[in-house]
């Protein structure tokens, strides 16, 4: 089922590619595998699963020495300064970084353990109460007050679209990120790229990729629905 689900997706991304005329190997597909057990990831991994994306911190340290060293992890979901400790160095990107706080403790561990962080700053486009991010007034001065700190690589944007019947509604989402990752990369600043969109899940996905995402995460779309409360590392 998994392979067959990962066959339909990249299908989906190459037929979104070739509308926006664009090539598909600019587009990474994350695998959201949070809640699912250990049998599900290494079913994706031997199907051609690299990328996964995880929310939880516990759950990804559970699961990394348990997968090839060759999985690039990447921590999708709301991070609390108190646990960016535990996944500096572990993980190969961070989409979520949604405060200069935040930046600021990854920027700490990062001086600590010697190394580079790669990550997106999270931005509310859709301007949810219940989502997590910058406000897109806020961003460019956000980006500007990250890019000074120490071990850290700014290399890009990352959103959440609202949950939608139809995919077509977040377009607009989707290109207003894109607008404003141009108007950043217009400003030249130091140790800031704007080279990575992370937008779009398995409900709009398509829509992303013809709006410029070059970061997808589909879990349900390669997982199925259902949800592993005890044993997500078991076989």
């Amino acid at each position: 089922m998994i392979r067959d689900n990962l066959e339909q997706v990249k299908q989906k991304i190459k037929d979104a590619c070739d509308r926006a005329g664009r090539d598909e190997k600019d587009v990474t597909l994350i695998s959201v595998s949070k809640t699912k057990p250990l049998s599900m990831l290494t079913e994706a991994y031997e199907a051609g699963a690299r990328d996964f994306g995880e929310n939880k911190v516990q759950e990804l340290l559970d699961k990394i020495p348990l997968m090839p060293e060759d999985v690039r992890w990447h921590m999708i979901g709301h991070l609390q300064r108190n646990k960016v400790k535990y996944i500096v160095g572990k993980v190969y990107m961070i989409h979520s970084v949604d405060s200069l706080r935040l930046a600021e403790e990854i920027s700490k561990e990062a001086v600590k353990q010697q190394t580079e962080v790669r990550i997106l700053l999270e931005v509310n486009v859709a301007g949810e109460e219940s989502k997590f991010g910058a406000t897109v007034e806020e961003t460019e001065e956000l980006v500007q007050s990250v890019s000074r700190l120490p071990g850290i690589r700014i290399c890009g944007l990352m959103t959440i679209a609202p949950f939608v019947e139809n995919a077509e509604d977040n377009r607009l989402y989707f290109r207003k990120l894109r607008q404003m990752s141009v108007d950043i990369e217009r400003k030249n600043i130091d140790n800031v790229s704007m080279n990575v969109l992370s937008m779009g899940m398995t409900g709009d996905y398509t829509v992303a990729v013809e709006e410029g995402a070059a970061y997808v995460r589909v879990g349900t779309g390669i997982f199925g629905e259902r949800d592993y409360v005890k044993g997500m590392v078991n076989k």
